[in-house]
C-alpha cells in the first residue's frame, strides 16, 4: 500500500515536471505537432497587432480604475492636470456625493473585477480545477465568450535577468517561464516567490503610486487578467486554444494604470535603469541586445484558433 501511494505521488510529480525536462521535451515535441507553433522570425511572432493589444489593456484598466474611483481620487489629485482633466466629470460627481449626506440609494455601485472584465470585453475568467489529469488548476471562461484574437490573460510574477539568482525560488517551482532572450518570470504565488514579489513591489513604489499589482498573490485579485500562470499546456488529446504574444508597452503608458501591471523587476538597479530610459514597462519580448533588457516583463495569452464559450 505504501509503495502504491509513493508511486502515485511520483507519477503526479512527473506529470507536472516533465514540461521542464529538456530531454522529454525534445523527444515529444517532434512527435506531436499540436505542441508546436511555427514562427519563421521573431519579428513575425504576432497573432494580432500591438495596437489592438494595447487598446484592450487600456480599455480594461480604465474600466477597473473608474469602477474603483472612490479609492482613486486621492491618488488622482497628485497627478498632473492633463491626466486629471480626463476624469473631470467623475471628479465633479464624486465631490457632489461627498458634500451630500449619504444614503443607500446614493452610494456608488462597486463592481467586482470579474464583472468589470465581462462588461468591458464580453467575458470573464477564473481559476478552477483543470479537466486535464494531474494538471491541478486551470483557467476557464466562466461567463460570456472570447472571440478569436482577444487578449485573455497576463502572466504575472517577478522578472529575473539571466545573471540574477533564482536557484532557491526555482526548487519545486513549476511556474517559471523562460523568455526567448533568457529572462525568467517567476509566476509562483506561494513560498519564497511570494515574499520576493511583495518585497520588490513595495520597494519600487513611487510615493503613493503603485508601480505594480501585488493583489494576484491574494484571493482579492485587482486585475482579473493576471491568471496566466495557471493556463495549462496542451496534451495529445486536447490541443492548445491560446498562445502567448510578446508585446512592449509604450513609453507613455498612463501612470494611473501601472497599479494593474502584475510584474516587477527583481533588481533595483535594473528597475532604476528602466525609469531613467523613460521606458517604464515592457511585456515579455525577445529584445535581447536590440532593446532595453532592464524592462519589466510578462506575456499575454491570446485566443488564436477558435472562440471560447
Amino acid at each position: 500500500m505504501f509503495f502504491r501511494t509513493l508511486l502515485r505521488v511520483l507519477r503526479q510529480r512527473w506529470h507536472r515536471y516533465k514540461y521542464r525536462f529538456v530531454p522529454w521535451i525534445a523527444l515529444n515535441l517532434s512527435q506531436n505537432r499540436r505542441t508546436l507553433r511555427y514562427v519563421p522570425e521573431d519579428s513575425k511572432d504576432k497573432i494580432i497587432p500591438d495596437e489592438d493589444v494595447l487598446g484592450a489593456l487600456l480599455k480594461v484598466f480604465q474600466a477597473l480604475f473608474i469602477s474603483d474611483f472612490n479609492r482613486q481620487t486621492d491618488i488622482l489629485a497628485l497627478l498632473p492636470g492633463a491626466i486629471k482633466s480626463k476624469y473631470q466629470d467623475l471628479l465633479v460627481i464624486h465631490q457632489q456625493r461627498t458634500e451630500q449626506p449619504r444614503s443607500n440609494t446614493q452610494q456608488q455601485k462597486i463592481y467586482k473585477p470579474g464583472e468589470v472584465l465581462f462588461n468591458t470585453l464580453g467575458f470573464s475568467i477564473s481559476q478552477e480545477t483543470s479537466s486535464l489529469i494531474s494538471a491541478g488548476k486551470g483557467v476557464f471562461v466562466t461567463k460570456g465568450f472570447v472571440p478569436k484574437g482577444a487578449v485573455v490573460s497576463m502572466y504575472p510574477g517577478t522578472v529575473y535577468q539571466k545573471h540574477e539568482p533564482i536557484f532557491f525560488q526555482s526548487i519545486g517551482n513549476q511556474f517559471i517561464f523562460r523568455c526567448l532572450d533568457g529572462m525568467l518570470i517567476d509566476g509562483n504565488d506561494k513560498g519564497i516567490s511570494k515574499v520576493v514579489y511583495r518585497s520588490c513591489s513595495g520597494r519600487d513604489r513611487l510615493g503613493p503610486f503603485k508601480m505594480s499589482d501585488p493583489t494576484w498573490l491574494t484571493s482579492e485579485v485587482q486585475n482579473p487578467l493576471a491568471v496566466g500562470q495557471y493556463v495549462n499546456n496542451c496534451s495529445n488529446d486536447k490541443e492548445a486554444n491560446v498562445c502567448y504574444q510578446e508585446f512592449d508597452v509604450p513609453e507613455l503608458f498612463p501612470l494611473e494604470f501601472k497599479q494593474y501591471l502584475p510584474n516587477i523587476m527583481y533588481s533595483r538597479d535594473a528597475q532604476r535603469s528602466a525609469f531613467l530610459r523613460t521606458v517604464p514597462i515592457a511585456m515579455c519580448g525577445s529584445r535581447g541586445s536590440q532593446g532595453h533588457p532592464a524592462r519589466r516583463r510578462a506575456f499575454l495569452q491570446l485566443l488564436y484558433n477558435y472562440q471560447l464559450t
